[in-house]
């Protein structure tokens, strides 16, 4: 069940490093078998990697000691979130300790004046949300899963809300750090914009934990929408569903979210959130903005979508039906893998150009159509990004080399139309390869200043790319 074909090197812990990290932590280092094996997981397809024990910080303190310490011994460090990441990217291969940062979780001071917050990396999405209510704000990066603002920074988080609201790199305004030498600091201040100096912030989103610790993110805020409506939409075919969104992106349509599901998608989505959609491709939209704006958005994208085979709006416009709707398109993930009594799941993404995105999409559908794995389409096609979610049989190996064609085929197809191997799950350890193939000589740059600022390659090691 694991196409991880290669072992890494694994550096025990010496006697002497766990008296002093268990004199500084105390109960909040642990070998627990059970807590080894939740940090040697995650939502990936990859064979579990058990860390050599577990840390939880609870303050920029707890993470400059332990660094510290480790550098003292040569041990791994992995910052670990909430274990929702879908290439590996916080499972401890090289083995050392998980830095476990989910205690980190306070709100340490919203300015709602400036449309910013200052968290700790440990808070999670939906709990920062509820937070910000009163004060009418939100924070609109939405990747499905209840992450960590923190583990959402390091691996440049988009989701639903991508196509209007950004992605992590248009979110963070600063971070804290902890280097790998145990220094703090910090990339920015609070400023809208700045031209002080090389981009600090944008060097460390997206670094997946390989070049310093955030231990403090500073995030961009909007307002609560004064009318927000939601609408599903079923097509005749998947082309004309992708046709409906590119129209609407290019006729302007300031769309929060779109989101597509394939006709397999929507029966898995039916049966797992009891729903009774056409099990047909269907476009999940959403509108922002006054109640004019959303009114004329909507009659946009409902022209467009009758004249592309679009069947009649089934409109969410209650609070509680917009959490159910999108409560499933969430939850698509597990609905997709669990069509398959006992199967595993494997969710693969690529990005290409808007104009690129039909073809992408069709040419892809035409490969899972002659596969033997179920295999679901779904994403967040308003910014051409889109996902592969396979349910495959642990007992039939066979399933696992034709899924790795499949992703091939699917991440050669959009390189060639100028796109990306992951629109927003990261390198980790599954993408590599891909990496390489996209960026070229720009990934030794990226090996440079690894080297550079972590000289020892004690932070999240093999991630992104190895170090030789």
């Amino acid at each position: 069940m694991t196409i991880v074909d290669r072992q890494w090197a694994r550096v025990p812990l010496p006697a002497e490093f766990l008296s002093r990290i268990s004199a500084r932590f105390g109960d909040r280092f642990t070998q627990s078998r059970p807590i080894l094996e939740q940090h040697g997981s995650n939502e990936s397809h990859f064979e579990q990697s058990l860390p050599d024990g577990v840390i939880f910080a609870r303050s920029t303190e707890d993470v400059v000691a332990l660094v510290n310490l480790c550098a003292d011994f040569g041990i791994p460090i992995t910052p670990y979130g909430a274990g929702t990441s879908m290439e590996g990217n916080a499972m401890p291969i090289h083995g050392g300790v998980s830095l476990d940062m989910s205690q980190m979780d306070k709100v340490i001071a919203v300015n709602a004046e400036d449309f910013d917050c200052v968290v700790q990396p440990g808070v999670r999405r939906e709990e920062l949300n509820v937070h910000l209510r009163d004060q009418g704000l939100f924070f609109p990066i939405d990747p499905g899963a209840n992450a960590t603002i923190g583990g959402m920074a390091s691996t440049r988080a988009s989701g639903t809300n991508a196509v209007r609201y950004g992605t992590m790199k248009d979110a963070v305004l600063s971070l804290q750090i902890v280097t790998p030498q145990g220094k703090v600091i910090r990339t920015a201040r609070r400023a809208r914009k700045s031209a002080a100096g090389y981009d600090l912030t944008r060097l460390y989103v997206g670094s997946e934990g390989t070049l310093g610790i955030i231990t403090e993110v500073t995030l961009r805020l909007h307002p609560v929408p004064d009318t927000i409506s939601a609408a599903v939409c079923s097509f005749d075919t998947l082309g004309g569903a992708v046709d409906t969104v590119v129209q609407s992106i290019q006729c302007a349509v300031p769309l929060a979210r779109v989101e597509i599901l394939d006709k397999k998608q929507m029966v898995a989505v039916n049966r797992w959130s009891k729903l009774d959609y056409p099990e047909a491709p269907t476009l999940f939209f959403e509108f922002h903005g006054s109640a004019a704006n959303v009114a004329e958005q909507v009659e946009t994208v409902k022209t467009l979508a009758e004249a592309n085979g679009g069947s009649a709006f089934s409109w969410s416009n209650l609070p509680e039906e917009r959490t159910k709707l999108w409560r499933a398109r969430h939850e698509a993930y597990y609905a997709a893998v669990n069509m398959r009594a006992g199967a595993i799941g494997w969710a693969t993404d690529v990005c290409v150009p808007i104009s690129r995105l039909a073809e992408c999409i069709a040419e892809t559908h035409v490969d899972l159509d002659a596969s033997s794995v179920p295999a679901t389409i779904l994403g967040h096609v308003g910014d051409g990004n889109f996902h592969l979610i396979f349910s495959i049989d642990p007992d039939a190996p066979d399933e696992m080399g034709e899924v790795e064609a499949i992703n091939a085929r699917l991440v050669e197809r959009a390189l060639a139309m100028d796109g990306t191997c992951t629109g927003e799950h990261g390198i980790g350890i599954g993408k590599q390869e891909w990496l390489v193939a996209e960026l070229g000589d720009a990934v030794e740059q990226m090996r440079m200043i690894k080297r550079a600022l972590d000289p020892q390659n004690l932070l999240n090691p093999g991630k992104i790319f190895e170090i030789s």
